[in-house]
């Protein structure tokens, strides 16, 4: 970037910067954000197609989770990076619609690219575009119907439209019925559901159908010693995060022993220190120790003469779902344990799965967290079903905790580009120009769908539109079918906030990507030769 000052330029920039004005930035932008969705939009649906990634370790993961696939994918573009963004905050606010946001996203930048080939200023569109949306999560919030937390025929449809289309899809109902339990279970008296509360464990062997819900934890431990029992029933559970060992100085001792009895009696010490220990866990009553630290072999001894079924360096988050699941208190001091910390749970025990030991607690009274252990033929399957199972819990929580769902199918976009096409006509301005673009957007939903089952999109497009001039709001495209029908009574539902969350945020990103109408790229740092290599000292240097 340089002036001319009497014939001499001044250049302000360093040599190697690169830099996209006017015109040419903004179709940069459109370009990449339309790249990047048209590599998800064949995802999109029940009849999407799959992706096979394979990174530079040659690693393969085959999906249609939207983003997986960006996540997956190296991009380098900034205003593509942005893109990437709006799936990531979608997966991790619903669990669903990470592809139709990012297809909103892109198809509100292609409308655009048409207005400002008309010569209609950027922030005019991007203020066209905001009022579109504000309009847009009104009318959805009027065509929203209001679901009870306990109607688990409804959370299991709402959980079906999220798991259709993936690898899944063919277990749904075996899927979705557990879903709908583990939610219920974890689900706190407000409403919220935190998904960390359910314990997904994957264990390659058997079939999909083998996959288990149990109403307590699963951890992948074995007993601290072989000779403890395999099974107790109606276990008394301590949690414990302290250690059974003894405990070693702070600060660097040195002890002096002149004779050899003292040495032996330094041992013994050191052993009685521990049996005190563990004796205070044996006082207890517990049947069952899980410890977030260390058991020291004797302590281990004195345990198993006991009885008592201990497992060791428990991770405080699996310590913290297991007082959720017995009702348990988590300890952390060995002289804190009361007889009023234990929790219980119907059964405890070690079980083999595909040749590798597991303990289960189950039978749990009323758990507060619970466990699926996810079976399969292949590891590229159970990452599939574990991505599919993620959406589904992360969806049905979320209609658990606002308790709104929306018809699926296209039926909201198509209802929300008639209803804003109605609204353009009652603002004056170039801002009308906008909000009939981003009405034109919200088609690209179900043309998606119909392109990527086969059907024409412009006959699907205008036989939904016509339904829904007719009042039918909760028509949809039936993609088996190939025509529109009632989705609320085909069972095609969605959380209202899946979709609030996709126009909010495709409407962000498109906003922001068209106010840029400068892009200046600074030429990447080499190192000089023989000079501080990455994340390191010059050499010579630290070799002390």
């Amino acid at each position: 970037m340089s002036q001319q000052l009497g014939g001499q330029p001044i250049i302000i920039l360093r040599q190697g910067t690169t830099r996209n004005r006017g015109e040419e930035a903004q179709n940069s932008n459109i370009a990449a954000a339309k790249a990047v969705a048209n590599a998800v939009r064949s995802t999109l649906g029940p009849k999407g197609m799959d992706k096979m990634l394979i990174d530079g370790m040659g690693d393969i993961v085959i999906t249609n989770d939207g983003a997986t696939i960006l996540k997956q994918m190296d991009i380098e573009h900034p205003a593509a990076k942005m893109m990437v963004e709006i799936a990531k905050t979608q997966d991790d606010e619903v669990g669903d619609g990470t592809t139709s946001a990012v297809v909103i996203a892109s198809e509100l930048l292609k409308q655009a690219e048409d207005l400002l080939h008309s010569r209609v200023h950027p922030t005019v569109i991007a203020e066209g575009y905001r009022q579109a949306a504000t309009k847009s999560l009104e009318i959805l919030e009027g065509i929203a119907i209001a679901v009870k937390p306990t109607d688990t025929a409804m959370l299991e449809k709402v959980a079906e439209t999220a798991i259709s289309g993936k690898g899944a899809e063919a277990y749904k109902k075996l899927l979705c019925a557990m879903v709908v339990k583990a939610v219920i279970s974890v689900a706190d008296p407000d409403g919220t559901v935190d998904i960390k509360h359910i314990n997904v464990q994957k264990k390659v062997g058997g079939a999909v159908e083998d996959t288990v819900l149990i109403e307590g934890m699963v951890l992948d431990k074995e007993r601290a010693n072989p000779g403890m029992p395999k099974t107790v029933k109606n276990a008394k559970i301590l949690l414990l995060n302290a250690a059974l060992e003894y405990k070693k100085t702070e600060v660097n001792a040195k002890i002096n022993l002149s004779r050899p009895d003292q040495v032996q009696a330094f041992l013994d010490e050191d052993e009685q220190m521990v049996h005190t220990l563990a004796e205070k866990v044996i006082a207890s009553g517990a049947t069952v120790l899980f410890c977030g630290k260390g058991i020291d072999d004797v302590a281990q001894h004195y345990l198993t003469k006991a009885g008592i079924f201990a497992v060791r360096r428990v991770k405080k988050s699996d310590l913290e779902n297991l007082s959720r699941a017995t009702g348990a208190a988590l300890v952390n001091s060995i002289d804190a344990i009361n007889s009023a910390d234990l929790g219980t749970a119907g059964l405890v025990e070690e079980k083999k799965f595909s040749g590798d030991e597991m303990i289960t607690v189950s039978k749990c009274k009323n758990p507060k967290a619970v466990s699926i252990i996810i079976r399969g033929g292949s590891d590229h399957i159970i990452d599939e079903i574990e991505r599919a199972l993620h959406d589904a819990l992360m969806v049905v929580g979320v209609v658990v905790k606002e308790k709104k769902i929306v018809a699926g199918g296209g039926a909201p976009e198509t209802e929300l580009s008639l209803q804003l096409r109605r609204y353009a006509s009652t603002i004056g301005g170039r801002n009308q120009l906008a909000v009939e673009a981003f009405a034109s957007a919200m088609e690209v939903i179900p043309r998606a769908l119909a392109e990527n089952a086969g059907l024409d999109p412009i006959d699907m497009l205008v036989a939904i539109r016509a339904a829904h001039e007719s009042g039918h709001r909760t028509f949809g495209l039936d993609v088996y079918a190939g025509k529109p029908v009632d989705m609320l009574k085909a069972g095609v539902v969605e959380p209202l906030k899946v979709k609030t969350q996709a126009i909010t945020s495709a409407t962000e990103a498109a906003v922001m990507i068209l106010r840029i109408d400068d892009v200046i790229a600074s030429s990447k740092a080499s190192v000089p030769q023989g000079g501080m290599p990455p994340g390191g000292m010059p050499p010579g240097m630290g070799d002390y």
